[in-house]
């Protein structure tokens, strides 16, 4: 067994794959020393910063104190496949190799890793056994861990296409990689039906309504106490639904009851006042996609709606638009006055803005 070893890679997205071979070569290393790199060539839809990539892997191995995650920036570092996986020949590697090994030497300069010694120097983790792999240990003289290729997961693959392989993200990464859509509209519109529709028919995560629910456990069921000070923790709540609801990822969409422009809209309705903690979160925290549904449905009394005549539903949808406008937010109409028809209207559009299909 080695004392030390360093993995270096992309991990854009972590999958179960690298999850299982950084396992792997952990039970041929004492102290393994994880560096997540750039990815070389990153997903246009999906921002991912190192330091998300540092969360997924500590959340991943924050019980095995005998892995230590770093961050570097270098793109000249050889990720622990990349070289396995080149098809470019020996020669027309040499440049490359070069300079990973000059990226390498500072990286051990960095960690502080003895390299006097071929016995006790760090060894070099890499899949398969490519001939640029050896190079690179040569020049440095560092031993080589070589790790099995595991054929069921594509890691360009996945990169290129997270949404196809879904299934094959470590579960810490899929938050990061579902796409938010917001379902927004007046009182009656059938928003909270339709959100439980599209949960189902993707198997998805989805966040409710925090202002129903507030009420409910909050103001005894009714909008009679409902002020000013409510608008706060009713935004607060909603975030943190969302934020649930994302980490919680079961599918590569989750979806939204309402939005925080709603809050904002019911502040302005019946306070006369826009709220600017609800203001700060419509622009912290905006959905990937949102969808509003015009208030031409029938109207529904349930008890607790009251801006169920047809100015007033008017005005409340123009509000919404006003507001949508004010923080540069362009929702996805849909009209059609029929149930079924704006539920599939709204899987057609998810289906082209998150599953790429043909709209």
């Amino acid at each position: 067994m080695h004392a030390t070893g360093i993995m270096i890679g992309a991990f854009e997205p972590l999958h179960l794959g690298h999850v299982r071979q950084i396992l792997t070569a952990a039970g041929q290393i004492q102290t393994l020393h994880i560096i997540i790199t750039p990815s070389p060539a990153p997903h246009p839809s999906f921002g991912i910063t190192l330091q998300d990539k540092a969360r997924w892997l500590q959340m991943a191995f924050a019980e095995l104190p005998f892995i230590r995650i770093h961050l570097s920036e270098d793109r000249n570092l050889p990720t622990y496949d990349m070289l396995s996986a080149s098809t470019v020949e020996v020669e027309k590697g040499t440049a490359n190799t070069s300079l990973a090994s000059n990226a390498l030497r500072r990286l051990l300069t960095t960690l502080a890793l003895d390299t006097s010694s071929v016995k006790t120097s760090p060894a070099l983790v890499f899949i398969g056994n490519h001939p640029l792999n050896q190079n690179l240990a040569q020049q440095l003289l560092l031993p080589v861990v070589t790790l099995t290729p595991d054929d069921e997961f594509d890691t360009a693959a996945i990169a290129r296409d997270p949404v196809a392989h879904w299934s094959s993200l470590y579960p810490e990464a899929r938050g990061d990689y579902t796409k938010t859509v917001a379902i927004v509209g007046g009182e009656s519109s059938g928003k909270t039906t339709l959100v439980h529709k599209l949960a189902n028919y993707y198997g998805a995560s989805f966040a409710l309504e925090m202002g129903r629910l507030y009420v409910g456990s909050d103001l005894g069921g009714t909008e009679v106490g409902l002020q000013y000070s409510d608008y706060a923790p009713i935004a607060l709540d909603h975030a943190q639904a969302i934020r649930e609801a994302k980490s919680q990822a079961l599918a590569p969409v989750t979806i939204i009851d309402t939005d925080f422009v709603t809050t904002q809209a019911f502040c302005e309705e019946y306070e006369g006042r826009t709220h600017p903690f609800v203001s700060a979160c419509i622009d912290e925290f905006r959905a990937d996609f949102t969808i509003m549904l015009d208030n031409n449905t029938p109207w529904v009394d349930d008890g607790m709606r009251s801006l169920g005549t047809p100015d007033a539903r008017g005005r409340f949808e123009q509000r919404l638009v006003t507001i949508f406008e004010r923080h540069a937010i362009d929702p996805y109409m849909i009209d059609a006055p029929n149930y079924d028809a704006r539920y599939r209207a709204t899987l057609a559009f998810i289906d082209s803005k998150v599953y790429g299909k043909p709209l």
